[in-house]
């Protein structure tokens, strides 16, 4: 998922496009880069680094962009996607790591396994995915909990899409539909919504949303994707390496919590004092962005997990060296999405679509999910769907009150997670992480995207029915 805040030079792209190609010609391009990079993985075999690379170039030239533009357009998304994305995944992995050779991971899932029944396990998993994710980016919640995910699913013997998939649905429904992650909060300030009833409506339709597309279908994608547990993050006592000692649950649950303490405490001060310039202020919203959030867990992690488990400083440098390699392949992938998604922004793909859909005459909240699901399928970013719809229905608040403009956001927030596909970087993220193929990734991630989408815009039309 495109879930990171928007970079400047992606909202001047997805306002003012680099072609002035036809309609026609910009979804042709769309569809076949699209299309190209499917078969060029599952029929060619190509490696998704280069089949992303290759369908971002070929999308580009297709919709009019000079070579050299496309080029640029991809190595721009490239590089703002690594800036966010790929640090977070760097971060994550080491922390992953030292969470899984302090045996600070044992701990935590022995206790998640010993006080849940297999029937439970993915109820508790969708609570601790909402939790997190209530104040967290995404790729944030995701890297940290990757780790348990693994290490629950192999120690409980529970298939691996059962605990993966209400975790996710738990992240990504807050994301989507709850303030304060960047997209809500951008279109809350597009549309002039109240922020409080915004938050308030959200949490009451992202609680149905992560039931139905967590617990409740996580066995039918099991059945679906019959995967292996990946054999990333095998704990210290799995490897026969436990050591003389291990960090208390109290240690390792505060140490995962820390970034979430951190990005809720920015998020409160945001709302009870926005725009303020306090000295206060300022540090909360620097221990806060969640690159900071992130990288302050790890060096705690090599106080309370490495220290906590008696790792000297040789032992604590080799485990940040031999946690990076895995995930090289990871990395480039997504990079690639960010770049190919790119390239769709700067054609105008987005804009093209959902004019044609806002000239419609449904109603305004089926409109506004439509017009983001059209832009969030089109260009793969959930936060330029939401912010380019939020642009497009802007002047329909005028005739809406504060509970109806609300519920407009929660619409938009709906739709901009509909059918995660090849050209979002959070597609590829998940396939890697969980070892799963392209039509596996389909029918377990897109689907539970979709699931949520629809979920939520249901819920959204069901309030608006007694407001």
């Amino acid at each position: 998922m495109a879930l990171t805040p928007l970079p400047a030079h992606l909202v001047l792209a997805a306002a003012e496009p680099a072609t002035a190609a036809p309609a026609g010609q910009l979804i042709t391009a769309a569809l076949i880069g699209i299309a190209l990079i499917v078969v060029l993985i599952t029929w060619g075999k190509l490696h998704p680094f280069l089949a992303l690379t290759i369908g971002g170039f070929t999308t580009g030239v297709i919709a009019g962009m000079p070579i050299a533009t496309a080029v640029t357009s991809f190595t721009g998304g490239f590089g703002s996607t690594m800036g966010g994305v790929g640090i977070l995944i760097a971060l994550g992995a080491i922390y992953g790591k030292l969470l899984a050779d302090s045996g600070g991971a044992d701990r935590i899932v022995d206790t998640l396994v010993a006080r849940a029944t297999p029937r439970s396990l993915p109820w508790v998993m969708g609570l601790i995915g909402a939790i997190i994710g209530l104040p967290m980016f995404f790729e944030v919640g995701l890297v940290l909990l990757v780790p348990v995910i693994i290490l629950v699913a192999r120690r409980s013997g529970v298939a691996l899409m059962k605990i993966a998939i209400p975790t996710l649905a738990g992240l990504s429904a807050m994301h989507g539909l709850v303030p304060p992650h960047p997209g809500p909060l951008a279109a809350i300030d597009a549309l002039g919504a109240n922020l409080g009833l915004t938050l308030f409506f959200g949490v009451i339709v992202a609680i149905p949303a992560v039931i139905i597309a967590g617990p409740l279908f996580a066995p039918i994608t099991a059945r679906w994707a019959p995967v292996p547990v990946p054999d990333l993050f095998v704990s210290a006592e799995e490897k026969g390496e436990e050591p003389a000692r291990r960090p208390s649950f109290a240690a390792t649950l505060g140490s995962i919590l820390l970034p979430v303490f951190l990005m809720l405490l920015k998020a409160v001060a945001d709302i009870a004092a926005p725009g303020s310039d306090a000295a206060w202020k300022v540090v909360i919203d620097f221990l806060g962005l969640p690159i900071i959030a992130l990288l302050l867990a790890v060096l705690v992690g090599f106080v309370v997990l490495g220290r906590g488990a008696g790792f000297d400083r040789a032992k604590l440098t080799n485990v940040v060296g031999s946690s990076l390699g895995p995930i090289a392949g990871i990395l480039l992938i997504v990079g690639a999405g960010g770049g190919f998604k790119q390239v769709l922004v700067d054609t105008g793909i987005g804009k093209v679509i959902a004019d044609l859909v806002a000239g419609s005459s449904v109603s305004v909240l089926l409109l506004a999910w439509l017009v983001a699901v059209v832009i969030r399928v089109a260009t793969g970013s959930a936060t330029v769907a939401t912010i380019t719809a939020a642009g497009i229905l802007q002047p329909l608040t005028e005739t809406l009150d504060a509970p109806m403009t609300a519920l407009l956001v929660l619409a938009i927030g709906a739709g901009s997670v509909f059918l995660s596909h090849v050209n979002d970087a959070g597609f590829w993220l998940i396939k890697e992480y969980f070892g799963l193929n392209i039509p596996q990734t389909l029918k377990t991630w897109t689907v539970l995207e979709c699931v949520i989408s629809v979920t939520g815009l249901a819920g959204v039309l069901v309030i608006s029915a007694f407001v």
